[in-house]
Protein backbone atom coordinates (compact mmCIF):
# COMPACT_ATOMS: atom_id res chain seq x y z
CA UNK A 1 0.00 0.00 0.00
CA UNK A 2 1.58 3.13 -1.77
CA UNK A 3 0.32 6.42 0.27
CA UNK A 4 1.32 9.34 -2.29
CA UNK A 5 1.44 12.08 0.65
CA UNK A 6 -1.59 15.10 -0.17
CA UNK A 7 -2.36 13.89 -3.47
CA UNK A 8 -5.86 14.97 -2.66
CA UNK A 9 -8.41 14.66 -5.92
CA UNK A 10 -10.75 17.32 -5.31
CA UNK A 11 -12.92 19.47 -2.85
CA UNK A 12 -14.59 16.94 0.30
CA UNK A 13 -18.37 17.93 1.05
CA UNK A 14 -17.48 19.77 3.75
CA UNK A 15 -14.44 21.59 2.35
CA UNK A 16 -15.39 24.81 3.63
CA UNK A 17 -15.59 23.66 7.08
CA UNK A 18 -11.89 23.47 7.27
CA UNK A 19 -11.46 26.82 4.95
CA UNK A 20 -10.62 25.25 1.67
CA UNK A 21 -12.26 26.76 -1.25
CA UNK A 22 -13.09 24.28 -4.02
CA UNK A 23 -9.29 22.79 -3.49
CA UNK A 24 -8.39 19.97 -5.88
CA UNK A 25 -4.39 19.04 -6.06
CA UNK A 26 -4.80 16.43 -9.21
CA UNK A 27 -6.47 19.00 -11.21
CA UNK A 28 -3.99 21.55 -10.06
CA UNK A 29 -0.81 19.67 -11.29
CA UNK A 30 -2.23 17.54 -14.16
CA UNK A 31 -2.22 20.76 -16.16
CA UNK A 32 1.44 21.04 -15.47
CA UNK A 33 3.25 20.48 -18.81
CA UNK A 34 5.57 18.51 -16.50
CA UNK A 35 2.77 15.92 -15.09
CA UNK A 36 2.95 13.05 -17.37
CA UNK A 37 1.77 9.64 -15.83
CA UNK A 38 0.91 6.49 -18.46
CA UNK A 39 0.99 4.26 -15.29
CA UNK A 40 -1.47 5.55 -13.12
CA UNK A 41 -3.74 6.41 -15.79
CA UNK A 42 -3.55 2.83 -17.32
CA UNK A 43 -4.65 1.93 -13.57
CA UNK A 44 -7.34 3.69 -13.51
CA UNK A 45 -6.66 6.79 -11.88
CA UNK A 46 -8.44 9.36 -14.22
CA UNK A 47 -11.47 6.97 -14.62
CA UNK A 48 -12.25 7.59 -10.49
CA UNK A 49 -15.63 9.55 -10.09
CA UNK A 50 -15.50 13.56 -9.83
CA UNK A 51 -12.28 13.44 -11.99
CA UNK A 52 -13.34 14.97 -15.18
CA UNK A 53 -9.93 17.09 -16.10
CA UNK A 54 -8.17 14.49 -18.01
CA UNK A 55 -8.75 12.05 -20.15
CA UNK A 56 -9.70 8.44 -19.13
CA UNK A 57 -8.47 5.23 -19.62
CA UNK A 58 -10.64 3.09 -22.16
CA UNK A 59 -9.92 -0.39 -20.32
CA UNK A 60 -8.21 0.27 -17.13
CA UNK A 61 -5.50 -2.26 -15.91
CA UNK A 62 -6.55 -1.84 -12.46
CA UNK A 63 -9.88 -0.56 -9.95
CA UNK A 64 -10.48 2.16 -8.32
CA UNK A 65 -12.54 4.41 -5.78
CA UNK A 66 -12.79 7.93 -4.97
CA UNK A 67 -12.83 7.87 -0.58
CA UNK A 68 -13.52 10.45 1.56
CA UNK A 69 -12.75 11.12 5.14
CA UNK A 70 -14.65 10.91 7.88
CA UNK A 71 -12.37 12.01 10.45
CA UNK A 72 -12.61 15.68 11.82
CA UNK A 73 -9.15 16.89 10.51
CA UNK A 74 -6.88 17.15 7.57
CA UNK A 75 -3.04 15.68 8.48
CA UNK A 76 -1.19 13.53 8.02
CA UNK A 77 -1.57 11.43 11.23
CA UNK A 78 -5.51 11.38 11.61
CA UNK A 79 -5.56 10.75 7.48
CA UNK A 80 -2.98 7.94 8.31
CA UNK A 81 -5.20 6.61 11.16
CA UNK A 82 -7.82 6.43 9.22
CA UNK A 83 -6.52 3.98 6.33
CA UNK A 84 -5.18 1.87 9.30
CA UNK A 85 -8.99 1.98 10.66
CA UNK A 86 -9.40 4.37 12.90
CA UNK A 87 -11.96 7.62 12.28
CA UNK A 88 -11.29 10.71 14.59
CA UNK A 89 -14.12 12.63 15.76
CA UNK A 90 -12.01 15.13 16.99
CA UNK A 91 -9.14 17.20 15.01
CA UNK A 92 -5.68 17.17 16.73
CA UNK A 93 -4.76 20.60 18.08
CA UNK A 94 -3.54 22.83 16.54
CA UNK A 95 -1.18 26.07 17.48
CA UNK A 96 -1.55 29.37 15.16
CA UNK A 97 -0.34 31.93 17.71
CA UNK A 98 2.55 29.42 19.01
CA UNK A 99 2.62 27.81 22.09
CA UNK A 100 1.19 28.85 25.13
CA UNK A 101 3.69 30.38 27.48
CA UNK A 102 3.15 28.15 30.06
CA UNK A 103 3.95 25.08 27.62
CA UNK A 104 7.15 27.00 26.28
CA UNK A 105 8.15 27.94 30.36
CA UNK A 106 8.00 23.78 30.83
CA UNK A 107 10.10 23.06 28.13
CA UNK A 108 12.40 25.34 28.47
CA UNK A 109 13.13 24.00 31.79
CA UNK A 110 13.14 20.27 31.20
CA UNK A 111 15.21 21.05 28.09
CA UNK A 112 17.34 23.31 29.99
CA UNK A 113 17.61 25.49 27.38
CA UNK A 114 15.97 28.33 25.95
CA UNK A 115 13.36 28.70 22.93
CA UNK A 116 13.26 30.71 19.77
CA UNK A 117 11.02 31.82 17.28
CA UNK A 118 7.49 29.96 18.70
CA UNK A 119 5.30 30.77 16.01
CA UNK A 120 3.73 29.45 12.76
CA UNK A 121 6.56 29.31 10.61
CA UNK A 122 8.18 27.57 7.02
CA UNK A 123 10.81 24.95 7.87
CA UNK A 124 13.57 26.48 4.97
CA UNK A 125 12.61 29.88 6.22
CA UNK A 126 12.76 29.46 9.78
CA UNK A 127 16.69 28.34 9.67
CA UNK A 128 17.04 31.18 7.55
CA UNK A 129 15.80 33.62 10.10
CA UNK A 130 16.86 31.31 13.31
CA UNK A 131 19.84 30.06 12.54
CA UNK A 132 22.50 32.33 12.97
CA UNK A 133 21.10 33.07 16.68
CA UNK A 134 20.79 29.81 17.36
CA UNK A 135 23.90 28.88 16.55
CA UNK A 136 25.71 32.04 18.59
CA UNK A 137 23.51 30.89 21.60
CA UNK A 138 22.73 27.51 21.78
CA UNK A 139 19.08 27.93 22.04
CA UNK A 140 16.91 25.49 20.38
CA UNK A 141 14.36 27.03 17.51
CA UNK A 142 11.07 25.80 18.40
CA UNK A 143 8.08 26.51 15.69
CA UNK A 144 4.91 24.97 14.59
CA UNK A 145 2.55 25.30 11.34
CA UNK A 146 -1.11 25.04 10.22
CA UNK A 147 -1.07 21.10 11.22
CA UNK A 148 -0.99 19.46 14.47
CA UNK A 149 3.25 19.42 15.21
CA UNK A 150 5.83 20.96 17.28
CA UNK A 151 8.98 21.06 15.53
CA UNK A 152 12.51 21.67 17.39
CA UNK A 153 15.17 22.60 14.57
CA UNK A 154 19.26 22.29 15.48
CA UNK A 155 22.13 22.53 13.48
CA UNK A 156 23.87 19.35 14.10
CA UNK A 157 27.27 21.24 15.06
CA UNK A 158 25.57 23.03 18.01
CA UNK A 159 22.98 20.19 18.61
CA UNK A 160 24.06 16.31 17.92
CA UNK A 161 21.46 14.82 16.19
CA UNK A 162 20.67 12.07 19.57
CA UNK A 163 20.73 15.27 21.81
CA UNK A 164 17.51 16.70 19.31
CA UNK A 165 15.84 13.56 19.79
CA UNK A 166 16.25 13.36 23.05
CA UNK A 167 15.00 17.04 23.49
CA UNK A 168 11.99 15.84 21.05
CA UNK A 169 11.36 13.02 23.35
CA UNK A 170 10.72 15.34 26.24
CA UNK A 171 8.55 17.49 24.54
CA UNK A 172 6.56 14.32 23.72
CA UNK A 173 6.00 14.25 27.18
CA UNK A 174 4.58 17.82 27.46
CA UNK A 175 3.00 18.63 24.56
CA UNK A 176 -0.68 17.50 23.27
CA UNK A 177 0.28 18.29 19.32
CA UNK A 178 -0.06 14.86 17.29
CA UNK A 179 3.63 15.18 16.16
CA UNK A 180 6.98 16.57 17.67
CA UNK A 181 9.09 16.55 14.58
CA UNK A 182 13.04 16.84 14.88
CA UNK A 183 14.59 19.33 12.14
CA UNK A 184 18.48 18.86 12.15
CA UNK A 185 20.42 21.31 10.03
CA UNK A 186 23.51 22.30 8.15
CA UNK A 187 25.63 24.32 6.70
CA UNK A 188 26.65 28.25 7.04
CA UNK A 189 24.54 31.41 6.62
CA UNK A 190 22.55 32.21 4.77
CA UNK A 191 23.07 28.58 2.83
CA UNK A 192 21.42 26.23 5.90
CA UNK A 193 20.24 22.77 4.61
CA UNK A 194 17.69 20.50 6.08
CA UNK A 195 19.28 16.70 6.74
CA UNK A 196 17.28 13.40 6.24
CA UNK A 197 17.70 13.06 9.58
CA UNK A 198 14.25 14.44 10.78
CA UNK A 199 12.50 11.82 12.73
CA UNK A 200 8.74 12.31 14.25
CA UNK A 201 7.74 11.24 17.38
CA UNK A 202 3.91 10.86 17.36
CA UNK A 203 1.59 10.02 19.55
CA UNK A 204 0.06 6.42 19.70
CA UNK A 205 -2.61 5.21 17.78
CA UNK A 206 -5.87 5.54 20.69
CA UNK A 207 -6.96 2.22 19.80
CA UNK A 208 -5.70 -1.09 17.62
CA UNK A 209 -5.44 -0.43 14.13
CA UNK A 210 -5.02 -3.26 11.22
CA UNK A 211 -1.72 -2.96 11.91
CA UNK A 212 -1.88 -4.67 14.83
CA UNK A 213 -4.51 -6.98 14.38
CA UNK A 214 -2.03 -8.20 11.42
CA UNK A 215 0.77 -8.38 13.73
CA UNK A 216 -1.53 -10.34 16.41
CA UNK A 217 -1.55 -13.25 13.83
CA UNK A 218 2.13 -12.96 13.15
CA UNK A 219 1.51 -11.52 9.29
CA UNK A 220 4.13 -8.72 8.23
CA UNK A 221 3.84 -5.18 9.02
CA UNK A 222 6.36 -3.59 7.15
CA UNK A 223 6.89 0.60 7.14
CA UNK A 224 8.60 2.35 3.97
CA UNK A 225 9.04 5.84 5.03
CA UNK A 226 6.94 7.35 7.90
CA UNK A 227 5.09 4.80 8.53
CA UNK A 228 6.88 3.75 12.11
CA UNK A 229 6.99 7.41 13.32
CA UNK A 230 3.02 7.95 12.32
CA UNK A 231 2.02 5.07 14.11
CA UNK A 232 4.70 5.26 17.10
CA UNK A 233 5.85 2.16 16.20
CA UNK A 234 2.93 0.55 17.47
CA UNK A 235 1.86 -2.60 14.68
CA UNK A 236 4.69 -2.35 12.97
CA UNK A 237 7.48 -5.58 13.18
CA UNK A 238 9.76 -3.83 10.80
CA UNK A 239 10.89 -0.43 10.01
CA UNK A 240 13.21 0.52 6.59
CA UNK A 241 13.08 3.81 7.61
CA UNK A 242 12.74 7.70 6.57
CA UNK A 243 13.58 7.98 2.79
CA UNK A 244 15.87 10.14 1.87
CA UNK A 245 13.28 11.40 -1.02
CA UNK A 246 10.17 9.47 -2.67
CA UNK A 247 12.69 7.77 -5.19
CA UNK A 248 14.85 6.57 -2.03
CA UNK A 249 11.13 5.34 -0.57
CA UNK A 250 10.46 3.30 -4.55
CA UNK A 251 13.93 1.68 -4.42
CA UNK A 252 13.31 0.05 -0.95
CA UNK A 253 9.83 -0.36 -1.96
CA UNK A 254 10.78 -2.36 -5.23
CA UNK A 255 13.58 -4.43 -3.04
CA UNK A 256 10.30 -6.10 -0.96
CA UNK A 257 8.78 -7.19 -4.12
CA UNK A 258 11.89 -9.90 -3.80
CA UNK A 259 11.25 -11.15 -0.27
CA UNK A 260 9.05 -14.48 0.33
CA UNK A 261 6.56 -12.26 2.98
CA UNK A 262 3.12 -12.55 3.59
CA UNK A 263 1.26 -9.64 5.38
CA UNK A 264 1.42 -5.46 4.54
CA UNK A 265 4.04 -3.33 3.25
CA UNK A 266 2.66 0.30 4.13
CA UNK A 267 5.04 3.17 2.14
CA UNK A 268 4.41 6.80 2.90
CA UNK A 269 6.13 8.91 0.37
CA UNK A 270 6.46 12.69 1.56
CA UNK A 271 8.06 14.75 -0.87
CA UNK A 272 4.65 15.46 -2.65
CA UNK A 273 3.18 17.28 0.46
CA UNK A 274 6.66 18.60 2.33
CA UNK A 275 8.68 19.32 -0.99
CA UNK A 276 5.71 20.25 -3.17
CA UNK A 277 2.45 20.94 -1.49
CA UNK A 278 3.64 22.92 1.54
CA UNK A 279 5.98 25.00 -0.76
CA UNK A 280 3.05 25.62 -3.52
CA UNK A 281 5.24 24.49 -6.56
CA UNK A 282 2.87 23.55 -9.10
CA UNK A 283 5.76 22.17 -11.32
CA UNK A 284 7.65 20.52 -8.65
CA UNK A 285 5.05 18.77 -7.79
CA UNK A 286 3.91 17.53 -11.08
CA UNK A 287 7.46 16.72 -12.04
CA UNK A 288 7.77 14.61 -8.85
CA UNK A 289 4.10 12.51 -10.07
CA UNK A 290 5.92 12.10 -12.99
CA UNK A 291 8.89 10.72 -11.78
CA UNK A 292 7.07 8.30 -9.44
CA UNK A 293 4.88 7.18 -12.72
CA UNK A 294 7.99 6.05 -13.98
CA UNK A 295 9.21 4.17 -10.96
CA UNK A 296 5.70 2.54 -10.83
CA UNK A 297 6.84 0.66 -14.33
CA UNK A 298 9.43 -0.92 -12.61
CA UNK A 299 7.53 -1.97 -9.59
CA UNK A 300 4.71 -3.46 -11.97
CA UNK A 301 7.05 -5.20 -14.03
CA UNK A 302 8.29 -7.36 -10.41
CA UNK A 303 4.83 -8.07 -8.87
CA UNK A 304 4.71 -11.64 -8.47
CA UNK A 305 1.21 -13.16 -9.08
CA UNK A 306 -0.02 -13.17 -5.07
CA UNK A 307 0.65 -9.33 -4.68
CA UNK A 308 -2.12 -6.65 -4.69
CA UNK A 309 -0.96 -3.23 -5.11
CA UNK A 310 -3.33 -0.55 -3.37
CA UNK A 311 -2.37 3.40 -4.37
CA UNK A 312 -3.92 6.05 -2.11
CA UNK A 313 -3.47 9.17 -0.45
CA UNK A 314 -4.43 10.86 3.13
CA UNK A 315 -5.32 14.64 2.96
CA UNK A 316 -4.38 16.93 -0.06
CA UNK A 317 -2.05 19.93 -0.53
CA UNK A 318 -3.34 21.74 -3.69
CA UNK A 319 -0.03 23.56 -4.50
CA UNK A 320 -2.18 26.46 -5.99
CA UNK A 321 -4.30 26.89 -3.18
CA UNK A 322 -3.99 30.36 -0.85
CA UNK A 323 -1.67 29.61 2.03
CA UNK A 324 0.72 26.85 2.94
CA UNK A 325 -2.17 24.03 4.68
CA UNK A 326 -3.38 21.09 3.74
CA UNK A 327 -6.52 21.01 2.07
CA UNK A 328 -9.37 19.09 2.69
CA UNK A 329 -10.03 16.66 -0.43
CA UNK A 330 -11.51 13.60 -1.42
CA UNK A 331 -8.54 10.97 -2.18
CA UNK A 332 -7.86 8.33 -5.04
CA UNK A 333 -7.82 4.53 -4.56
CA UNK A 334 -6.25 2.12 -7.14
CA UNK A 335 -6.59 -1.78 -6.61
CA UNK A 336 -4.33 -3.37 -8.92
CA UNK A 337 -3.02 -7.35 -8.70
CA UNK A 338 -3.27 -10.52 -11.00
CA UNK A 339 -5.82 -11.85 -8.58
CA UNK A 340 -8.05 -8.79 -8.80
CA UNK A 341 -10.57 -7.96 -11.76
CA UNK A 342 -9.68 -4.78 -13.68
CA UNK A 343 -11.94 -2.03 -14.30
CA UNK A 344 -14.13 -2.21 -11.11
CA UNK A 345 -15.89 1.45 -10.22
CA UNK A 346 -16.22 1.38 -6.77
CA UNK A 347 -17.64 4.92 -6.56
CA UNK A 348 -16.99 6.63 -3.54
CA UNK A 349 -16.10 5.17 -0.01
CA UNK A 350 -17.45 7.16 2.87
CA UNK A 351 -14.06 6.50 4.96
CA UNK A 352 -10.59 5.55 4.44
CA UNK A 353 -11.28 2.96 6.94
CA UNK A 354 -13.02 0.38 3.72
CA UNK A 355 -9.38 0.14 3.30
CA UNK A 356 -8.30 -1.24 6.58
CA UNK A 357 -11.33 -3.72 6.79
CA UNK A 358 -10.86 -4.82 3.15
CA UNK A 359 -6.99 -5.96 4.18
CA UNK A 360 -8.73 -7.26 6.86
CA UNK A 361 -11.18 -9.71 5.01
CA UNK A 362 -8.09 -10.57 2.44
CA UNK A 363 -5.65 -11.84 5.38
CA UNK A 364 -8.83 -13.29 7.21
CA UNK A 365 -8.20 -11.62 10.48
CA UNK A 366 -10.64 -9.99 13.26
CA UNK A 367 -10.59 -6.43 13.10
CA UNK A 368 -13.17 -4.05 14.84
CA UNK A 369 -13.40 -0.92 12.46
CA UNK A 370 -16.34 1.21 11.25
CA UNK A 371 -15.11 0.99 7.56
CA UNK A 372 -16.65 -1.65 5.09
CA UNK A 373 -15.05 -4.17 3.04
CA UNK A 374 -14.99 -3.92 -0.37
CA UNK A 375 -12.62 -7.22 -1.75
CA UNK A 376 -15.76 -9.02 -2.84
CA UNK A 377 -16.23 -6.57 -5.44
CA UNK A 378 -12.91 -7.66 -6.62
CA UNK A 379 -12.83 -10.95 -6.61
Amino acid sequence: MIVLDSVGIGGAIDAKNFGDDNPNTLKSISASKNFNTPNLKRLGMFNIDGINFYSREEKPRGSFARVCEASAGKDTTIGHWEIAGIISERPLPTYPDGFPPKIIAELEKSFGRQILCNKPYSGTKVIHDYGREHIETGKLIVYTSADSVLQIAAHEKVIPVEELYKYCRIARKISDVGRIIARPFIGEYPNYERTPRRHDFSLKPPVATILDALQEKNLATIGVGKIYDIFAGQGVSKSLGVNENNSDGMKKTIKLLAEDFRGLCFVNLVDFDMKFGHRRDVEGYAGAMTTFDAELSEFLAKMRADDLLMITADHGCDPAAQGTDHTRENVPLIIYGEKIRGGVNLGTLNTFADIAATIAEIFSVEFNTQGKSFYQELI
